[in-house]
């Protein structure tokens, strides 16, 4: 798929849920009959989607949260929701 316009709204689609395993210490990205063990990273990509920011606010948001540079932030979390788009547990609207 191709990479992720400004302007493109990602979100969890219907059945996709992000959870906390206490035992594990860990994020999941959870679908049917698939799961996703998520480095913090990736967890705090996903816990920034609402289904109402476009990509560029999620990025701006992370790059407020961590004090990192919007460009870098726009491609490693670019590149990790086209993975997850492309494994169906991301979707985009435009």
């Amino acid at each position: 798929m191709t990479a992720l316009a400004d302007s493109d709204i990602p979100f969890l689609p219907r059945g996709v849920r992000l959870r906390h395993c206490d035992v594990r210490k860990a994020w999941f990205l959870l679908a049917p009959e698939r799961a996703v063990k998520l480095d913090p990273v990736g967890a705090h990509v996903l816990q920034a989607l609402d289904g109402e920011r476009d990509f560029a606010a999620v990025v701006g948001h992370l790059a407020a949260q961590f004090d990192a540079p919007q460009d870098r932030i726009a491609t490693d979390a670019g590149a990790f929701l086209t993975e997850m788009r492309n494994r169906r547990m991301v979707e985009v609207r435009s």
